[in-house]
This record gives C-alpha cells, structure tokens and sequence, in this order.
C-alpha cells in the first residue's frame, strides 16, 4: 500500500518542505480529516475555447464548481466526522474565486479552511501540487486525508496517490465503502468488471473517494450566511516553507505541450418513420455495414 511514485523519484528528498516529522494522530474516539477540494469548470455544456497558447482554456464565462468526486470526498468526511466527533478542515490550491468552494464546504459542516494562494503555484502538475498540499496539511491535526479519486479538468488520477508519497502514508484510492476500525480503516476499492477489492489501512492514511460512495448534502441557507464570514487562512509558498524549485512548472516533471480540440466525426443518422418502417431501415444499414447478412 506504498505510493507507487517511488520509482518515479517523488521520494523524501522530492518533498522537502513537505515531509510531516510529527504527524498528529487520533486522539480516543475523536477523528479528524483534512479533505482537498478543487475547483473546476462545469464544460459539458459550455462552448470551450483553448487559450492563445494552447496550454489551457479560456476560463471567462465558465460557470466554477467543486470538483465532483470532491463533493464526494468531502461528504465522507462529515459522515465519519459526525459520528467520531471530530473536525474536517478543507484546502485547495487555486484563485481568489476558490474561496466560494471553501465557504461552500463550510456551509456544510466543514470546520476550517486553507487556500494556497502563490503565482510560484501557477503550472504545476499532479506531482507539484502534491507537494505544495503535503507542506500545508503536515502541521494539522488529520487522521486521515481524502481526496477525489479523479478531477473533472485534469483528470489526472495521480493529486491523491502522490500526496501519500509526499506525506508517506499508505493509501487507496476509487473507494466506494469506508469502514473504521479501531487504528485502521476497511475500504473497498472499485475495480475493473465491477469487482470490488477489500483492504485494511492503518491511519493515518489518503483515501482517494470515487463517486457514488455517498449522497453529498445541500448547504442551508442558514450554513451558507455563516460561513460567508469565516475566514479562510491563507498559505503560499513561502509560508509553507517550500522554493520554487518545488512547485508550479519548476516543480513539476511533466508539462503540457498543447491542447487541441478532438477531430469531428461523422453525425448520427437519424431512422425516421414508424417503429416498422425504422427496424426495416436499421436492418439494411445493418446489412450494409457488414454486421447481418
């Protein structure tokens, strides 16, 4: 259950800065989790448009929300909290209007929020922001970490699994069942075909949430009014005690050379008539396909 990015040399020495010396443990039954949330651009109905150097989109105009599996994440993380007594603390690493995710998290339950607010953060990748997440969550009080199994944008799959290495916890990742013990937790992991695998974890540890695990909850309107007053702690890299060398596009070992749009294909024809006359014409473009003889 070791971060599989060791090989790709997100080691220790990779982390500095980052590497949690004291880790602050479950204290009795009370439990505590810190819960990484993004923010995303809703595009499934959206006109995108790539930015003048191809290396991203066009973000004016987009409607902004928590990353879904997120969403997901942070549910878990009031559901276990409310039944061990404990306090979820929310961070991102994003813009001014990342804030809104935040005080949305707290309008539901969340107990205390971080935004890592640096340009040296501008760029990184999976393994930068890792890094940069590892260095602000070392110091709290967690005993666990949870994450989205996967982001919306980026799609990546690899914030979670390298925030492990960086903070050397095991992990797991597209979990979709969560059961806690007693130093430990019980999880089942999605798999291909459907199956699902069965692991115990010891805290702390990184969970990577995949949807469906839960129902997230709507904010009250009552939550949203407080939490439009709390305050949001704000880190950036040099609070956190890391260079530049080890975030944003210095940090990252992988870049994006550019972004294209997918090539068009041919249109879907549409079988007009009645169902008698349509199953006839599917039949012959079956036949003509080569599918039926």
């Amino acid at each position: 259950m070791r971060g599989a990015l060791r090989g790709s040399g997100v080691g220790r020495e990779r982390c500095r800065g980052a590497w949690p010396d004291n880790r602050n443990r479950r204290n009795g039954e009370q439990m505590n989790i810190v819960v990484c949330v993004k923010q995303v651009p809703e595009t499934a109905e959206a006109d995108v448009k790539l930015a003048s150097d191809k290396k991203g989109i066009v973000m004016e105009g987009l409607p902004l929300q928590i990353n879904e599996a997120d969403n997901y994440a942070l549910e878990q993380a009031l559901l276990l909290t409310e039944e061990h007594d404990g306090d979820v603390t929310v961070v991102t690493l994003g813009p001014d209007s990342s804030d809104d995710v935040l005080r949305m998290s707290m309008a539901k339950g969340a107990a205390e929020a971080v935004r890592l607010n640096d340009p040296a953060f501008d760029r990184g990748d999976a393994v930068a922001t890792a890094r940069a997440l590892a260095a602000a969550i070392k110091d709290l009080e967690y005993d666990i970490v949870l994450t989205g199994c996967i982001s919306s944008d980026d799609g990546n799959t690899a914030v979670g699994v390298a925030l492990a290495e960086c903070l050397e916890l095991p992990h797991a990742t597209y979990v979709t069942q969560m059961e806690m013990g007693d130093g430990e937790v019980t999880v089942g992991r999605e798999l291909e075909g459907g199956l699902i695998e069965k692991l115990k974890v010891k805290t702390p540890c990184v969970i990577g949430i995949q949807t469906g695990i839960n129902e997230p909850r709507y904010a009250s309107i009552m939550g949203i009014a407080k939490a439009s007053k709390r305050e949001i702690a704000m880190k950036s890299a040099g609070d956190l005690g890391l260079e530049s060398g080890d975030v944003g596009a210095e940090g990252s070992r992988t870049r994006i050379e550019e972004l294209s749009y997918p090539p068009v294909g041919e249109g879907a024809e549409i079988l007009e008539g009645t169902p008698a006359e349509a199953s006839s014409k599917l039949a012959d473009v079956l036949r003509e396909k080569g599918f039926v003889s």
